[in-house]
């Protein structure tokens, strides 16, 4: 039989274990790649309705990318609330916030996400909120989702006041005479959110679509999605995404989790690990499959929440947190959720940022079963000793990791971690030659949905945004260009368990993207280079959804 079509040019297809794998000519047929070599020998398969792409000089194509971890509800939505990531001074977010009420019905809550003490120099409290906008329910996430910071009125409806107790696994920060001064941190954020009317299924239905266009232009084709930051026991945002797939508006690969909260519904229902949840997709067109439990070991670095075997050393920014950070689940419930996963044939991802949580999440994972649909996974890894990082490939354990973090966590890494920030930090050399499996994502809507200024982060290990006389943060842990590739391109299907997925050879689907020149050098213009990249051409199953 001919070709569908026929892709020629400097093609890499990273089949097998290491390399770029080059070929001239990828040959396509009923949506998967059949041949994978020469021009002329590929020539020789095709017919005049073969559709052809061939490379403009200095182009190279490489498979599409998949983001191992991306919040899909989340990220769709950001665009419609309050966004404080660039206000650069509390008087600019208040402003912002004060527009917001002046534009959303006085019902409405306010919500967003955005803010940072450490960029805006002072504790937050209630009563800012209250003075920009007066009476209304304000609840507003900092940068990395792991705080929440709430008006008078939201803390009213909540009914939390000086009597109110820390709920296990978070903290209601407090003013001097006891009473909530207006940051929840961890578990105790959903104190508060737990009263957000959820979105709406229209809106999502409309945005998540929109949201999936705009990553499609970036190069990424598949989504490990970890949930939402809102309760889900019912599986609501599973059957949304469901009917996105089922009425072929969901363009993307992806792979939804449960939090804990929504696994006995998933055991009801006999959902598995990797099973498709649509009802009629052929095999080789299903658009979304369960992906894994999502628990959470501990919190964050900029929260000051990540638990750690060894205290901070800026403690004078602590703002009230134990210097060791906050376990989100104790280690054996943690072990226990992974347990019962498993008897449901359900895989587990843990949320582990300090090494105390990353030692006590290997710990978890350690009885999970290789039989599992999935690999099991930690996501972050941003601190993790040495004699951890052997484990991952001991135990099967991917380390889902987020490169672009580094670009804003850097300085108060260096702070807060001192020495160990460099020698036991966002370890990605260590834990590739270590035998992990890497797999790259951005978690926006924490970071922006771009996977570029990521990856030029892992082999650069620097930002421009630093400066041009920045040091590079542990210029040891370095990737290589073809390493950082393939952890964005091939690590997110290993997880899955597919060997062919993220590649280009016979076999593998057809997703593939052009790139509009070679990234050789991806510190080249001052390090923006390979952060601005943008395909010229994406491929799905061997169609063309973005040509320009």
């Amino acid at each position: 039989m001919p070709l569908d079509a026929l892709v020629s040019g400097r093609i890499a297809t990273f089949a097998g274990d290491s390399g770029f794998g080059w070929v001239e000519a990828v040959g396509i047929r009923d949506g998967r790649v059949a041949f994978a070599g020469s021009a002329v020998d590929l020539e020789s398969r095709a017919d005049p309705h073969t559709r052809r792409f061939e490379l403009e000089a200095g182009e190279i194509a490489i498979p599409a990318l998949t983001d191992a971890h991306l919040h899909l509800a989340d990220a769709a939505l950001a665009a419609e609330r309050v966004d404080l990531s660039t206000a650069a001074t509390l008087e600019e977010g208040l402003a912002v916030v004060a527009e917001a009420a002046a534009r959303l019905a006085p019902e409405a809550w306010i919500e967003g996400a955005g803010w940072d003490e450490g960029r805006w120099g002072r504790r937050l409290r209630a009563e800012d909120l209250e003075a920009a906008a007066p009476g209304r329910r304000v609840a507003l996430w900092s940068h990395d989702h792991h705080a929440v910071w709430v008006s008078p009125a939201a803390l009213a409806q909540a009914g939390l006041d000086g009597a109110s107790v820390d709920p296990p696994g978070g903290v209601i920060r407090r003013s001097a005479d006891g009473t909530p001064d207006g940051v929840l941190f961890e578990a105790a954020c959903s104190l508060v959110m737990g009263h957000v009317p959820a979105p709406d299924d229209e809106r999502l239905e409309a945005a998540i679509p929109a949201l999936a266009r705009e990553l499609l232009a970036l190069g990424v084709v598949g989504v490990h999605d970890p949930g939402g930051l809102a309760p889900d026991p019912q599986l609501r945002r599973l059957d949304l995404l469901a009917r996105l797939a089922g009425r072929g508006v969901l363009p993307l690969r992806v792979h939804a989790s449960v939090r804990d909260d929504g696994l006995p519904a998933a055991v009801e229902r006999g959902l598995r690990s990797g099973a498709s949840l649509e009802e009629d997709a052929e095999a080789d067109r299903v658009r979304l499959r369960l992906g894994w439990l999502k628990l959470f070991a501990d919190g964050t670095l900029g929260s000051r929440t990540a638990a750690l075997i060894e205290p901070i050393e800026d403690e004078a920014g602590g703002r009230g947190i134990d210097p060791r950070g906050v376990f989100r689940s104790a280690p054996p419930e943690l072990a226990e959720s992974v347990r019962r996963a498993a008897d449901g044939e359900i895989s587990t991802q843990i949320h582990a940022i300090g090494d105390a949580a990353v030692r006590a999440a290997l710990d978890a994972l350690a009885a999970a079963s290789s039989q599992l649909p999935l690999m099991p996974r930690i996501e972050h890894v941003q601190l993790c000793q040495r004699d951890d990082r052997a484990r991952f490939a001991a135990q099967g354990v991917v380390a889902s990791v987020q490169p672009v973090h580094l670009r804003s966590d850097a300085a108060q890494a260096r702070r807060d971690w001192g020495a160990r920030a460099e020698t036991t930090g966002y370890a990605w050399r260590s834990l590739l030659e270590a035998g992990a499996t890497l797999a790259f994502g951005t978690d926006a809507p924490v970071e922006p949905i771009d996977p570029w200024p990521g990856i030029a982060l892992a082999v650069l290990r620097r930002d421009p945004s630093w400066g041009d006389d920045a040091a590079p943060f542990g210029p040891d842990e370095a990737l290589t260009l073809e390493e950082a590739l393939r952890a964005a391109c091939v690590g997110p299907h290993i997880a899955a368990r597919d060997g062919l997925g993220g590649r280009l050879a016979p076999g593998s689907p057809a997703d593939l993207i052009v790139l509009p020149a070679a990234p050789g050098d991806p510190g080249g213009n001052g390090g923006v280079g390979l952060a601005r990249v943008r395909p010229r051409l994406v491929l799905v199953d061997g169609e063309a959804v973005v040509d320009r």
